[in-house]
């Protein structure tokens, strides 16, 4: 647990190798890595958290004031514990406050990996004007049953994302967590619609990163990742034909295969980059060789 004036962030880490901060979604915990990282059999040090109002994590939003940096100051304080540079991973909510972290650049990152973010600027913002009116529709509907008094009203956000009858299908356990935190889910898609992705933006992320989604995946969630990776300026990208948005708990074998293979290429990168950079060292220091 990390300690900070305006709360506790969840905080744990084991294993060694590698750091890998794990970064969940909504209505979730770090306990939601456990199926990808028993894949990794101990290869990397794994650091997971929780986001705001999800397990220990304190609260820092309101209805009013529900900006992602909120979120993204919670995990740079959890990059910043962990130490060093990190490989930040990120799925759904979690991927986009990854993104945010990106984007502000506060902390060393060696790389980043984003598993179907919930994007809907970002398909505003190319004029995806289709694939923009489903989140609306979707969150929409949602709201009003939630506003209305319905305590399963998050089924229609879940069945969204892993198709009808997903939310059903969920351990009653499960499905009570997520009741319990519906409130902190619609914060959540506040700061979602809240976070502006220009292009221009994204084509500035230049650390290696990979962005995933599921062949099974909504085809709206679909298209804002294959979005982000199109314009971020050192993506690559990746889909496992059988998944859906649920992935790390329904295909941790391929999730952790993909996620392990981008941080061993990132890391061999990080060791011959003094190498390849020297030149471009002597240059910074004397601009003046630098032609414009």
């Amino acid at each position: 647990m990390i300690e900070e004036p305006r709360g506790r962030i969840d905080y744990a880490e084991c294993g060694t190798g590698p750091t890998i901060v794990l970064v969940p979604g909504s209505c979730s915990t770090g306990a939601a890595w456990r199926p990808v990282m028993a894949t990794w059999n101990s290869q990397f040090r794994c650091v997971t958290t929780s986001l705001l109002g999800y397990g220990g994590t304190v609260e820092r939003r309101t209805a009013g004031d529900a900006d992602i940096s909120h979120e993204a100051e919670i995990l740079e304080s959890v990059v910043r514990k962990a130490g060093g540079r990190v490989h930040l991973v990120g799925h759904s909510f979690g991927g986009l406050v990854a993104l945010a972290v990106a984007l502000r650049s506060r902390v060393s990152l060696a790389s980043l990996v984003i598993l179907e973010a919930p994007a809907p600027e970002v398909l505003r913002d190319r004029g995806e004007h289709q694939h923009y009116r489903a989140f609306r529709q979707m969150t929409e509907t949602y709201f009003a049953a939630f506003d209305g008094g319905n305590s399963d009203a998050i089924a229609t956000m879940i069945d969204f994302y892993g198709g009808a009858g997903t939310y059903t299908a969920w351990p009653p356990r499960v499905r009570t967590y997520a009741i319990e935190t519906t409130s902190v889910n619609i914060l959540d898609w506040v700061s979602a619609y809240g976070f502006a992705i220009p292009a221009a933006s994204l084509a500035a992320v230049q650390i290696p990163s990979l962005v995933v989604w599921g062949g099974a995946s909504h085809p709206t969630v679909q298209r804002a990742n294959a979005l982000l990776s199109e314009s971020m300026g050192n993506a690559a990208c990746a889909t496992i034909d059988t998944a859906a948005h649920f992935m790390i708990a329904t295909h941790p074998n391929e999730v952790g295969r993909l996620i392990a293979r981008h941080v061993h290429s990132a890391e061999a990168r990080l060791r011959s980059a003094p190498m390849r950079s020297a030149s471009d060292n002597l240059l910074a220091m004397r601009p003046s060789l630098n032609p414009k």
